[in-house]
Parts: structure tokens; sequence; C-alpha cells
């Protein structure tokens, strides 16, 4: 919980407290009755006004500022009309010598608004941390030759066709052409894809990617403001900025409901009187309107009821973090994924050693070949292997091919296809989806190893499902081609796109959500994902999901929806659940709207008095909170 936030709920409980005691001393004593003579009504004023102020004068503020900004109708204004009729109307019947009513009314109004107002920003307004700050790819300098000597200046200093020097361990900071040296290059901050890619002279190298092995040098072919990860920031810092905002129904509705009602007020309070003369009474049926015309129930109730929804959702290992989430969830009806780490598992396994026959045989020699390796691949191949592998081998690396590890009498050659064209080795090419890794002995094929990223056993079931209720299911991966289509017909994806960049996938995404709104189609698009390349597309969609098990710091931060658990499942539970918190919003703005009409009508006819009007008012309230709760008794059942 934030300051803020603490400091909001200090104020809510030591005004609660005042007003108990107050409220408590005013019923069995009487507090207009204290001081004598015709000026009674002073003392409730006086101390339920200090209550007041302290509940509501950031209500009062913001009504007042917005009236000087000329928007004015909102449910801030409404509330102050309120309350602050009720105030008059207290001091209207002290002063006329009748019982000070309404000064209560108008602090417990307050009260239960400024109530629904934390928990509604306690559920959505934990404040996000700039996402930028979270983003581990902004490099902070760059080692540049100049004059025979390396210096070590700010990325934003350095020129194309500068020469830079990056050793392992070091963030690329820009863009431009491996000249000398090889290396592994960790690329999962901008594809998201787990393992590192070899490079070797005359490769592309892309800023905001881990160099890992071996110092390069890199021949600079743009300036940074124009490189990968000054892109990437800027998607991300500037993505928030394309998403629409959903209002908040309350202030939708006060848009219409309080000018109305303030103008039928002041009908009522001067028109009828013209005619009949009895001014005080039809003031009093004006000020009892106002009152009565406090949408309690609505305030109260519609952020109670989204509360129970996140509540539920919460429960469910579902973080969504507002309620103009969940209002668009339901619409839902396009899901964009990730691959690797979303519809996959994100770690590589052995999934395939051919001939099987020679399972034994080839596990082994790999093992021996990649013993001395950290390479994610070769850990891969140690751990199927499970034994220690056979000692007294030097093993000789070939940058971007593979290993060769040799004793004198026993040569083993374990890498890609280039390693086997080397030592003319006839191999059989691997058909499989992943990456391959071809073993030879002593120039003899003994087969190959397939290894890949595990589909999570979840992923065909919620495809499935999604694609069964007429949404639309579409991958956006930066990994290749033939695995993309494997994973694609493996879970049933309706469509994909291979080979991306983060700023591929915004495009995309941007294309799909603008392609909606040309058709005129109204539901929603939501995309998952769990990297920090991900982020700029999470902002970017409707809703954005995170793997918040395996996911980055800036993904989780960046999303609407983070899925604790990393069950894809949780995403069609999450849709149910928003499924059900806006039909129970529904319920209760129907219910309430129409109750109230029906108390302003009868209390605009003089018909009802102000402590019966109140009681409908807060009857009202009372039901649409229980209602609002069945999501969470509802909860408790499923589990």
């Amino acid at each position: 919980m934030s300051r803020r936030e603490k400091k909001n709920l200090t104020r809510i409980i030591i005004s609660l407290v005042l007003f108990a005691a107050i409220f408590t001393v005013d019923k069995i004593i009487d507090l207009s009755g204290v001081i004598g003579g015709g000026l009674g009504w002073l003392l409730p004023l006086g101390l339920y006004l200090c209550v007041y102020v302290i509940i509501g004068y950031d209500v009062v503020y913001k009504a007042v500022r917005n009236i000087g900004g000329g928007q004015f109708l909102d449910e801030n204004f409404l509330m102050v009309v309120a309350t602050f009729g009720a105030f008059g109307l207290a001091i209207y019947r002290g002063v006329s010598g009748l019982s000070t009513d309404g000064f209560d009314e108008a602090c417990a109004v307050l009260l239960f608004y400024q109530i629904g107002e934390f928990f509604q920003r306690y559920a959505t307004g934990k404040s996000r941390r700039s996402i930028s700050s979270l983003m581990d790819i902004r490099p902070d300098y760059a080692n540049v030759k100049r004059n025979g000597e390396i210096i070590t200046v700010d990325p934003s200093e350095v020129s194309v066709g500068e020469i830079i020097v990056v050793n392992p361990g070091e963030k690329i900071p820009l863009d431009g052409k491996l000249i000398k040296g090889s290396s592994s290059i960790d690329t999962k901050a901008l594809t998201g894809e787990s393992l590192p890619r070899e490079v070797c002279e005359g490769d592309g190298i892309v800023s905001g990617t881990v160099n890992l092995t071996s110092q390069i040098e890199i021949e600079v072919e743009k300036e940074f403001y124009d490189s990968t990860a000054a892109k990437i920031l800027d998607l991300v810092e500037n993505a928030a900025s394309k998403k629409a905002k959903a209002e908040n129904f309350i202030t939708q509705f006060a848009r219409y409901y309080t000018p109305s009602v303030v103008g039928i007020a002041l009908i009522l309070a001067v028109l009828p009187p013209i005619f009949t003369g009895e001014w005080s009474v039809w003031i009093y049926r004006a000020l009892s309107f106002l009152v009565v015309s406090c949408p309690c129930a609505l305030v109260i109730s519609i952020p109670l009821s989204f509360f129970a929804g996140i509540g539920r959702a919460s429960a469910d290992g579902i973080l969504v973090k507002g309620s103009d989430f969940l209002e668009r969830l339901e619409k839902a009806d396009t899901f964009v994924f990730d691959k690797t780490g979303t519809l996959t598992k994100g770690n590589f396994a052995v999934k395939e050693i051919y001939p099987a026959e020679r399972e034994d045989e080839i596990l082994r020699c790999a093992a021996i070949a990649e013993e001395f390796s950290s390479h994610p691949i070769a850990e891969c191949i140690k751990q199927r292997y499970g034994a220690k592998a056979e000692g007294g081998y030097t093993p000789t690396n070939f940058a971007g091919e593979g290993i060769v590890a040799s004793n004198g009498n026993d040569e083993i050659a374990c890498g890609n296809e280039k390693l086997m064209k080397r030592f003319n080795v006839n191999f059989t090419p691997a058909s499989g989806a992943g990456t391959v890794v071809y073993v030879a002995q002593n120039g003899a094929f003994s087969g190959y190893i397939l290894i890949a990223d595990e589909v999570k056993k979840e992923s065909a079931e919620v495809i499935e499902k999604l694609n069964r209720s007429g949404s639309k299911t579409v991958m956006l991966t930066g990994d290749n081609e033939l695995i993309a289509a494997h994973i694609a017909k493996e879970t049933g994806i309706s469509s994909f796109k291979a080979s991306l960049l983060p700023e591929d996938k915004e495009k995309i995404l941007d294309g799909i959500i603008t392609d909606k709104k040309a058709r005129g189609e109204k539901g929603a698009v939501c995309f998952v994902g769990d990297g920090i390349n991900d982020a700029p597309v999470i902002v970017r969609a409707d809703i954005g999901f995170a793997m918040g098990g395996v996911g980055s710091d800036a993904a989780i931060e960046a999303a609407d929806v983070v899925l604790m658990n990393d069950d894809l499942r949780s995403i069609l539970k999450a849709q149910k659940i928003a499924k059900k918190t806006m039909r129970i919003v529904r319920e209760n703005i129907i219910f309430s709207l129409g109750v109230k009409a029906v108390i302003l009508v009868l209390s605009a006819l003089g018909i009802t008095n102000m402590w019966i009007a109140v009681f409908g008012d807060v009857g009202v309230a009372v039901i649409a909170i229980l209602n609002a709760m069945r999501l969470l008794i509802k909860d408790k059942r499923d589990r």
C-alpha cells in the first residue's frame, strides 16, 4: 500500500470513528438541545462539519476546480450538491425550530462515497513504477575506439561507422555489424527466446542484447536514437497513451443525472411557490429531493461489485489491476499470444534422438563433447544423459558450429550442419522443429539430438476453447518460421507471425486493433506475454496479460492482468469472472435506478418525509452491496 493510500485510509478511519461518536451522542441526548435559544443547531452543525471537512475536503476541492474548468457535471459535483443540500436543509429546519435532521446524512453520504473510492483506488491504483526504469535493455555506456584508444562514452555520443568494443557480460549499446571475434549473444530481452544466438564476423548485431562469452568489436550502423533499444524504450514509454481509457460509469451517468436532478430541484423550489405562496414547503421538498438524489447505492455498489470481482479473481491467482479491465475482458474476442514462456514452458528439453536404438551411445558422445560447456543446449544434453561424462577429452570450439572433443584415439564432433560439413560427415538431416545437434564419432555419423521448447500441457485446451467460443487466436513470436508453424499446429492457434522483433509485434497488434475498429467491431484485443520484449505490446493491447511466475518485471508492471500461477486456463477463468461481474453490475444499476426513481417521485410530491427517503436509499444500497458480495460467496463454493 502506497503512502497516499495509507493516508486516505487513516483519514477514513478517523472520520468514521468521529462520525460514529457524534452520531451516537446526538441520538442519545440530542445535540441541538444542548445550547439554549434558537441557536441550538449550531453545535451539531459545528461537530458534523468537522467530520465533513476531514472526509470531504478533496471532493469539494475537485468540484470547485472542475467548475472553474467548465467541467463540473461529475460525481464530485453531485456529492457536493447533495451534501450541501443536506446541510442547508438541516440549517433551515434548525432556524425554523424543527429537529436538525440532515447533518448526519451529509457526512454519511461522503463517508460511503470515500470508502467506495478507496476500495476502487486500492484495487486499481497501486502506482505503477515507470516501465522504462524496469527495462533492463537501456545501455549505460559504450566502449568506443578513438585514436588508438578505447574510451567509455554515452551511447548517444557514438557516430555511425565508429568501432565499439563489447566485453563478456556487457549490454550491446548500438546496432551494427560484427567485424572481429565471435560470441554467444543473449537475445531474450528482445525476442523473448531463451536460447542464445551464436554470432560470427559479418553478422548483424542489435542493441539491447547481452554479450555472453567473448570480447567482440562492432562497427556501428545506427545512431543511438535510431537503435533497437531506443525504439523499444520509446514504444514502452508511449504505448500507454494509445490505449483507450474506459470512462467510469458513475462519471458518465452523472453527466446526465446531475443537471437533471439539480434542475428539477430548482424547479421544485421556485415554480410551485409562485402559485401557492408556500415557499418553505417547496424549498423543503427541493432540498429533500437533492438529498434523495444522491446515488449512494450506485456510488457504493458499483465499485464494490468490481472490487468483489477483482477479489474473486485474486483468489484464483489472477491479479486484475482495475475495474476497467474486467469490463473490457467481458468483450474480449481476439487473443494474441507470445510463444516462449507463454504457450511453451520456456525451458528447452531433448525432444527426439535419432536413431532411437542408439540413444545411449549418442547421448554419451554428446555429453563428452559438451562436458565443459555452460551453454543451455549443453546443459540440456547433460541433464538428459544423467551421468558423469568420460574424462580425458580435450574440447575444441568452432564458433557458430559446435565442439570437437578428442583424446588422441577417439574424436567426437557435436554441433550443427556446418560442423558436419567441415569434417565431411555424411549425415541425415533432421526434419523436426527445434535446435538440432548432430553427433559424429571418428568421422562417422552417429545420429542427432533434437532440442525444443516444450508446449504447456494446457495450451491446446485453452486455444481450442477460445476458438470454439468464436474468438480469434494469433501467435506472434521472434522464433523462426519452422518452429512457429510446429507450435501453431500443436496448439491449434488460428494464425501466426514469426521472426519478429518487438517493434514488429507492436505494429502487427496495432494493425489488428485498428482493423477491428475500422470494421466497427466492439470486441477487445488481448495480448498474453511474459518477457521484457513483450512490454510494449502488452501496454498497447486493450487488455494485456502477463505470466506472473516466470514473467519479467517489465511485463508484469505493464500488464493489466497478471496470471500469478502461469496457467493459461486462468485466461478462461478471468473472462468468466468478468462476465459474472458485469452481470451483477448491470443488475445493481437497474435495481438502484428503478428504486431511486420511485423515491424521487414520491419525495417531489411530498408523500415521503426525509427519514423514509433516507431509509429507502440506504436499503437500496444494502441490497446492492449484498448482490455484489455474491461474487465472493460463489468463489468460496467453487474452491
